[in-house]
């Protein structure tokens, strides 16, 4: 059952972008990104994807520059989205601000690598690999 204060905390943020939020997002909505139907804000189990997409299951973060890069919080996120089949691919606000090119290349090989990306195994157990 989904998290309802998760829910409208992301409905909130959807109108409050930070200006590369806006910009990324400029460039990622209506499938115009490679015909990837993103969405912003997204929730994902106890998560807020800044964007993501179902097919191909692909997260973009976009950090500011204040952001600790070795933030354990980062990697229990990441862990448990990819363990729902979800690839991570991380941006600093920098980044986007000042190569939004270069930000939609990097992107668009990380998309081409997800569509390439097999199935998840199972475990003896039963559970992912």
């Amino acid at each position: 059952m989904r998290d309802v204060r998760l829910t409208e905390f992301a409905r909130e943020n959807r109108k409050a972008m930070s200006e590369p939020e806006t910009r990324i997002w400029l460039a990622l909505r209506a499938e115009r990104f490679q015909g990837v139907k993103f969405r912003r804000q997204k929730v994902i189990g106890r998560y807020i994807a800044d964007f993501a997409a179902n097919e191909p299951k692909i997260m973009v973060e976009i950090d500011g520059h204040t952001h600790d890069i070795d933030d354990p919080r980062d990697a229990a996120r990441t862990k448990y989205l990819n363990e729902r089949g979800y690839h991570v691919i991380r941006f600093t606000n920098g980044d986007v601000m000042t190569n939004l090119e270069g930000v939609l290349m990097m992107l668009s090989v990380a998309l081409a690598a997800a569509r390439k990306s097999p199935l998840p195994t199972l475990s003896p157990e039963g559970g992912r690999a």
